[in-house]
């Protein structure tokens, strides 16, 4: 594996935090500290890992609803709307073709931390501050990025994963997952 040296998450249940030792003797003039709270990540933030092989109905599905949802988002009208959005689909089915992207198998790990993606082409990682948001399709997750997108399939999750991303989703929305740079 090209990452084996990463420290896989769900290791440390607590997430980082440990508690610290008081020192038994304060001294008389010393104030009692506070107990210092031990921090448990939410239970969406559970490690995910999973493979998938896009298809290219499959991604042009993805790209079809997302351009929509891009094209409403910024008040665009039939006929240009609908232009756009095939202009941009058929755009994203010819890189999809040629980048291969039909023949590489993608390995995703999402943690607390972020989402490392590894391909035949390299190592890619995503930090959770450069996640915008995450949106929900009829085929999946697509996780929208500063530069970019991320579709998830559902066909590559089980019931279990499904409701994390879920989960992982609404606390990205909430601002929980945020970097956080060890």
């Amino acid at each position: 594996m090209l990452w084996s040296h990463r420290a896989r998450a769900g290791g440390n249940v607590d997430g980082g935090a440990a508690l610290l030792e008081q020192p038994e003797d304060l001294g008389a003039d010393a104030m009692p500290a506070a107990p210092i709270p031990v921090v448990h990540p939410p239970a969406a933030l559970c490690s995910l890992h999973f493979w998938v092989r896009y298809t290219l109905g499959e991604y042009t599905g993805f790209m079809w609803e997302h351009g929509g949802y891009l094209i409403r988002r910024r008040h665009i009208r039939w006929p240009l709307g609908l232009w756009l959005r095939l202009k941009s689909t058929l755009s994203a089915a010819t890189h999809f073709m040629l980048l291969r992207r039909g023949r590489r198998t993608y390995e995703f790990q999402i943690d607390q931390h972020g989402i490392v993606r590894t391909s035949d082409t390299g190592v890619s990682l995503i930090g959770w501050d450069d996640v915008q948001r995450i949106r929900t399709y009829s085929k999946g997750f697509m996780m929208v990025l500063k530069r970019g997108t991320l579709p998830i399939p559902f066909r590559c999750l089980n019931k279990e994963e499904v409701s994390a991303m879920r989960g992982i989703a609404e606390a990205r929305a909430a601002g929980e997952l945020k970097f956080r740079a060890s």
